[in-house]
């Protein structure tokens, strides 16, 4: 249920009323009694983004998460194959004993 503003034209009173969108709008002010109440235009209600923070990825489709996914995996068997070639390349041969 929405809140609206109304003014009176009356006396001036302003004040915010939380009602129904098919309740019809009140006419009479609460302040000086007279039937001068009107429904004021407001800008309306604004989305709030409230929390730690929204990103991009937060809201991706199935199939994407399953590529992404898919390219992890792929990704890791190279990286670890390139770690043994550099270890295999760093030992030294080794030395034998002169007598």
């Amino acid at each position: 249920m929405p809140t609206y503003d109304y003014r009176c034209d009356a006396c001036g009173h302003e004040l915010e009323i939380f009602q129904s969108m098919t309740e019809s709008a009140k006419r009479k002010c609460p302040e000086c009694g007279k039937l001068k109440l009107r429904r004021q235009i407001g800008s309306g209600g604004g989305i709030l983004f409230k929390g730690s923070g929204f990103y991009q990825t937060d809201y991706r489709s199935d199939s994407y998460k399953k590529a992404a996914e898919a390219d992890k995996k792929a990704s890791k068997p190279e990286s670890t194959e390139k770690k043994k070639d550099a270890k295999a390349g760093d030992a030294k041969p080794p030395q034998s004993k002169a007598s």
